[in-house]
């Protein structure tokens, strides 16, 4: 599948949802990128479509980020081992999001993070997902902390793993993604430490020193109001297009803040608040 590479995790992600036992990312060729899944089955051309073109559409994708698709049959391999042998782990600041199955040697100073590849969105490759993780780093130095829209639960598993005493919640609007973040937290040893709720967040909840929303900013801008409330320190807003930014600003301008920090990884930016 020929694509642009700014379209590669929501890729990914559909070619997962469709039913891929893994993906494979080639070299860039010409601007585009060349992803890969491996199906046991010939999969239904029209099902995977489907879903390539909802993964656009949750990341705010325009559907010409998607050039080329195409289907072939080969020969029969262990594909799934080939693909867990070339994942390679993510550094990320002091952090490091490696699968279950990678060997690592971390630093005293750095924080291991096992994320399963492929579960849902947040794996650590992604620039949102980057931006965050490095907020959380430089910010998070309070008792509490908010992970608005968690997917696999990382920033919510990065702050438990930071800060011991800390009183971390977390929640998503998707059951199944809840399901996931829970069964990563247990396997990172923090599943006591995070409140996981399924639902959106609300007035009647409890304030955070540090509140993350990674998200996308249509979702973002009706909520604006209510993420201000619940934050007593810092708040990341973060799956921010940079052609997005403008309207974000105004935003919070109309809610009353002044002083942005607005940092950016690609195209994607993080207003820190």
């Amino acid at each position: 599948m020929a694509i642009e590479p700014n379209a590669q995790e929501a890729v990914e992600y559909a070619l997962m949802e469709a039913g891929a036992l893994g993906t494979e990312t080639r070299d860039p060729l010409d601007g585009l990128m060349t992803i890969v899944g491996y199906f046991d089955v010939v999969p239904n051309r029209e099902s995977v479509r489907a879903e390539m073109l909802d993964a656009i559409r949750i990341y705010n994708l325009p559907s010409s980020s998607v050039r080329d698709m195409t289907i072939d049959e080969v020969a029969n391999r262990d594909w799934l081992e080939e693909w867990k042998r070339n994942w390679q782990p993510v550094y990320v600041a002091r952090f490091i999001i490696a699968p279950p199955w990678s060997e690592i040697t971390p630093r005293p100073d750095q924080v291991v993070i096992r994320i399963e590849p492929g579960m849902a969105f947040g794996t650590g490759t992604h620039e949102t997902t980057r931006l965050c993780l490095q907020a959380i780093e430089k910010y998070f130095v309070g008792d509490s902390f908010l992970d608005v829209g968690t997917g696999t639960g990382i920033l919510a598993i990065a702050a438990a793993k930071m800060n011991v005493a800390s009183s971390i919640a977390a929640c998503d609007t998707d059951e199944d993604a809840i399901t996931i973040a829970r069964e990563n937290a247990i396997a990172n040893g923090v599943a006591e430490k995070i409140d996981f709720r399924i639902g959106p967040v609300d007035e009647t909840w409890a304030s955070a020193d540090l509140v993350c929303a990674n998200l996308t900013a249509d979702v973002i801008l009706p909520m604006l109001g209510t993420l201000l409330g619940l934050t007593c320190g810092k708040l990341v807003l973060s799956g921010i297009l940079e052609t997005q930014l403008e309207s974000v600003m105004d935003q919070l301008r109309s809610l009353g803040v002044g002083e942005v920090e607005v940092n950016q990884d690609g195209e994607w930016v993080a207003c820190i608040v």
